[in-house]
């Protein structure tokens, strides 16, 4: 029989708030009321509505209005402001809000923070509001995230908390529970305390559970785990998060180059990393940008548009392909009636075999070991999709257009599209990949170029082979 203890706290009763619908979110009604609050200059009224919100709910109200009542709302929640506020906006409102904010306030509101936190909004900082920041904090806070900054974005040294806990493993569990008792200066949030030898390099660590059902003699350096999964402070943290996930990592130490205790990396932020990472891929598949609903116009016009430029140079080339046949084209209409068909399946077959590609690549399981292998795989998926899909196709096209010959011409050319699509949605991301460019960044584009090209080539090509239509 388990004992289950029930503790309340005000962040629990959060989540079946009256303003909180059954998806989580803020009541239309609710927010209604608080948009005319707002509106009608009604300052009490709205400190009075946002009050019980929970710091993420109250980002997501700054997230939900426009960007010119931000201002407004800012001044009338004036304390509900907070830090935890701040980190959980969207980075875009967030700018917003903090040109609201002096100097002063927000070296405040940062030295609130966890490290890794305080260093993901002042990164974002134009270089003059950063210096000004730093110069209001603490001289510790402002050393740490000062060296938190000359590493490389999306680094473990950049998302690394600096509060840990690490002891030499002489001391017994009841030595460090005392320890923990009495030392004020303590980061208050922890997993486990890390065991380090005289020169602070990681040798194990202890979880609090073990050490709360420790008895108080018996020496770290006996119960600790020696087996860590260590993070150099400047691996990427697409690879911090796939570690995370392929040992099942809680929290984890970070070491320097000198193989130095000195940060920790936990699951919370891993969390948002995948996030990040996931969403990343997917809008760059796609060439949106950030595809952030809160990214200002300008710039997601500018990462939108320069991706269609591309596509529109890509897309000549197949273009060019049916210039050369039009005359073949003109003599059968039902080529033209059917050259969509063989470009939609083509690029479905090759955006199928992409996204699954760059998944595996995104995930490490895509590697220089087993890419024949896979590629292998894929070959004979397409053979067997394609051989699918041309015989309905073939079959279709012979009884709607009455022509055997023109069934057997697209037929074919529906098989070898989808298995060029089939290589092409792999080979395209895995070139990217061993060229050290992102798979995802324009692999769609040329993954289309190659299928349009292809199908209509080996479609059109097929029909004056066959006799059907001359050039």
């Amino acid at each position: 029989m388990t004992d289950t203890i029930n503790i309340s706290t005000d962040e629990n009763l959060n989540y079946d708030a009256e303003y909180l619908d059954e998806d989580n979110h803020i009541e239309p009604e609710y927010f209604s009321s608080i948009l005319d609050a707002l509106e009608t200059r009604q300052d009490e009224e709205v400190y009075r509505l946002v009050q019980p919100f929970h710091a993420a709910d109250i980002a997501d109200l700054f997230e939900q209005i426009e960007s010119d009542n931000r201002a407004p709302l800012a001044d009338a929640l004036s304390d509900l402001v907070s830090a935890d506020v701040l980190a959980e906006m969207n980075e875009h409102v967030r700018e917003d809000v903090i040109e609201l904010i002096q100097p002063a306030q927000l070296a405040d509101l940062t030295g609130q923070m966890e490290s890794d936190d305080a260093v993901a909004i002042i990164e974002d900082l134009e270089l003059a509001d950063q210096a000004a920041v730093l110069a209001q904090l603490d001289p510790e806070d402002r050393a740490a995230i000062e060296n938190a900054l000359s590493f490389p974005e999306e680094s473990a040294g950049r998302i690394m908390q600096r509060e840990l806990v690490a002891v030499p493993e002489h001391l017994t569990v009841g030595q460090l529970i005392d320890y923990l008792r009495e030392n004020e200066d303590l980061t208050t949030e922890f997993w486990e305390v890390f065991i380090v030898d005289p020169s602070h390099k990681p040798i194990g660590s202890c979880q609090l559970s073990w050490i709360l059902r420790t008895p108080r003699n018996i020496q770290l350096g006996d119960v600790m785990m020696r087996e860590q999964t260590l993070i150099p402070i400047d691996m990427d943290q697409e690879e911090v998060a796939l570690r995370f996930q392929k040992y099942a990592l809680i929290s984890a130490a970070v070491i320097d180059s000198e193989g130095r205790l000195v940060g920790v990396i936990t699951a919370d932020d891993i969390i948002d990393i995948i996030e990040e990472e996931a969403s990343e891929d997917i809008l760059r598949l796609s060439g949106a940008g950030d595809g952030d609903i809160n990214e200002p116009i300008r710039e997601s016009y500018i990462s939108r548009v320069r991706w269609l430029i591309a596509n529109l140079v890509t897309a000549l080339l197949a273009s060019s392909v049916i210039a050369i046949f039009g005359g073949a084209i003109e003599q059968m209409v039902a080529l033209a009636v059917l050259m969509p068909i063989v470009a939609s399946i083509g690029g479905n077959a090759g955006t199928q075999t992409m996204a699954v590609s760059v998944r595996a690549l995104a995930m490490n399981e895509l590697t220089q070991s087993n890419t024949k292998r896979i590629i292998g795989r894929e070959f004979r998926l397409a053979m067997l999709n394609g051989g699918t899909i041309a015989i309905l196709v073939g079959c279709g096209t012979a009884i709607i257009f009455g022509n055997a010959m023109l069934g057997g011409v697209i037929a074919a050319a529906m098989l070898i599209n989808i298995i060029v699509a089939g290589f092409a949605g792999i080979i395209v991301p895995v070139i990217f990949d061993r060229l050290d460019q992102d798979p995802a960044l324009a692999s769609s584009i040329f993954v289309t170029m190659i299928t349009d090209t292809i199908g209509f080539l080996v479609f059109l090509g097929f029909a004056v082979a066959s006799g059907l239509v001359g050039l």
